[in-house]
């Protein structure tokens, strides 16, 4: 009867086994979530401000009362400062955008008239606007890019005996032409940019009249260079699959 009793238990114990490891539930397989890639949306408006360099050469042609002849050219050269406020959408990669810009500038220089003996020209770009659009190729956070448009520029010109330092006669002027630059900007927080920026202004030849009647056909173009530091909203860092 002992016997009997162990074995049955035995048996018992055998069959329980199996049934006890099949009621054990199998252990789930999670799918790690994808990868998120945080990608810097450039879309929105902005403002800034920037500061730089910039240089223009001038070629002066006497035009009358007397007879006509050159006088030369000099490069006038100096600080800029200034804002700018636009906005940029982007498709994709690629980012277009709209930006006036306004700066002071402090741009001079002078040269010994050719035409003239003993007389020296003077001019000074005091000011100038920029109203572009750009077009441009975003890695993330880096932004690089072209630009081109309208510029306006305030001139002020002078003319004066170089041994008396005189001013003898005056002008002055707001003449507008064309630009076209280039650009890198870098965001460092969802909101606020850096970028340099170098523009060409084709600003053609006019002429202008003096305070004593002289007329000079004068023609410049110029270069400026600005670091530029930018606040966007509109357009925080979003996250994408």
């Amino acid at each position: 009867m002992k016997k009997f009793l162990l074995g049955s238990v035995a048996l018992i114990a055998l069959g329980a086994a199996p049934a006890m490891a099949a009621d054990l539930a199998a252990r789930p397989y999670t799918k790690a979530p994808p990868m998120i890639a945080a990608v810097y949306d450039w879309s929105g408006f902005y403002i800034g401000a920037n500061g730089g360099w910039g240089t223009s050469r001038k070629s002066w042609d006497y035009l009358g009362p007397l007879a006509a002849r050159p006088e030369g050219s000099h490069d006038a050269s100096g600080a800029v400062a200034g804002g700018q406020i636009g906005y940029n959408w982007q498709v994709s990669s690629w980012v277009f955008g709209l930006e006036a810009q306004g700066n002071w500038a402090d741009l001079k220089g002078s040269n010994a008239s050719i035409g003239f003996a003993g007389v020296t020209n003077r001019s000074k770009i005091e000011a100038f606007g920029l109203f572009t659009g750009r077009i441009g190729y975003a890695w993330n956070n880096a932004l690089l890019y072209a630009r081109g448009g309208a510029a306006v520029v305030s001139d002020k010109y002078t003319y004066y005996p170089t041994a008396t330092g005189i001013v003898t006669g005056s002008g002055s002027e707001t003449r507008w032409g064309a630009a076209v630059g280039a650009g890198f900007e870098y965001g460092f927080t969802p909101n606020w940019s850096v970028a340099v920026a170098y523009d060409h202004l084709f600003l053609d030849s006019k002429d202008v009249t003096f305070s004593t009647g002289v007329v000079d056909r004068i023609k410049q173009d110029a270069d400026i260079v600005t670091a530029r530091i930018n606040y966007r909203w509109g357009g925080p860092v979003v996250a994408k699959y």
